[in-house]
């Protein structure tokens, strides 16, 4: 029998931002955002440059505070958890990440299951799973003894993912992870994370700046204009002439290409 209490965490979000400020000085960048993150789903967060979309990110991901409001995971306000406890919930690629230059693509994969696991080389049989099944997923096992500095650029940013998905988490956050790609290896990441999603059930948040990617690869649009969320939705339903108007402040029209939405940027 299913009890009240299951039907209640089945029907919660993934996460939750309730009422969120914040300011940098007197730089005020959300002013009361709310929305929710729906679990199993891919969620994109998109609007103009300024808009909040990094500072949410960060909020989201534990590396801010908010100055009111509460973000909550699985109905707990992430304020209160320790990192520890947020990591093996939450995995996070970042828009920007380093490594030395000779670390091998399974040592760093490795850091992403437990850091002094990677840096020593030793890992149990569970650990050694999770890193064998995230290097293959993302098809990135063949560079598995490669130093990263010989990979490309679309290589890499796999690798990184990886090591974030070694975490085993259900919940993964993606920063701009198309960023200074060519076309080629923006549309393998983003079939990845569909596959992410649809094979594996993960629940992904990313934040993107290409319009017609982020309605083609995502089941939930979230806007931000001015520090507050303008749209939240189905990208069939959110996204509008109107709607890009009010997020980035520019007329573009939107027609139909093979019963789909697009946004004509050109």
């Amino acid at each position: 029998m299913v009890t009240d209490t299951q039907n209640t965490e089945k029907k919660r979000p993934a996460m939750e931002v309730k009422n969120v400020c914040f300011s940098y000085g007197k730089n005020e960048i959300l002013k009361g955002a709310s929305l929710k993150i729906e679990k199993g789903k891919v969620t994109t967060i998109m609007g103009a440059n300024g808009c909040g979309k990094s500072t949410l990110f960060s909020l989201m991901t534990k590396n801010l505070d908010p100055a009111k409001g509460k973000v909550l995971l699985g109905g707990k306000n992430i304020a209160r958890l320790r990192l520890n406890e947020f990591a093996r919930k939450v995995a996070i690629v970042h828009q920007y990440n380093t490594a030395a230059d000779d670390i091998t693509v399974e040592r760093l994969v490795s850091f992403g299951r437990t850091p002094h696991l990677g840096m020593m080389g030793i890992r149990g049989e569970e650990d050694e799973r999770y890193v064998n099944w995230a290097m293959e997923v993302t098809n990135v096992s063949q560079f598995r003894e490669r130093e990263l500095s010989r990979l490309s650029g679309g290589q890499r940013q796999r690798v990184w993912i990886a090591m974030a998905l070694a975490q085993g988490t259900e919940i993964l956050f993606l920063d701009e992870p198309t960023t200074y790609l060519d076309i080629r290896y923006q549309i393998e990441i983003l079939e990845l994370v569909r596959r992410l999603n649809r094979e594996f059930g993960m629940t992904i948040v990313m934040v993107l700046h290409d319009i017609n990617q982020s309605i083609y690869f995502s089941d939930k649009i979230i806007g931000l204009a001015g520090g507050k969320v303008i749209v939240e939705g189905e990208p069939e339903e959110v996204i509008t002439e109107e709607s890009i108007h009010e997020l980035y402040g520019i007329d573009l029209k939107v027609a139909r290409v093979d019963g789909r939405k697009f946004v004509l940027t050109v």
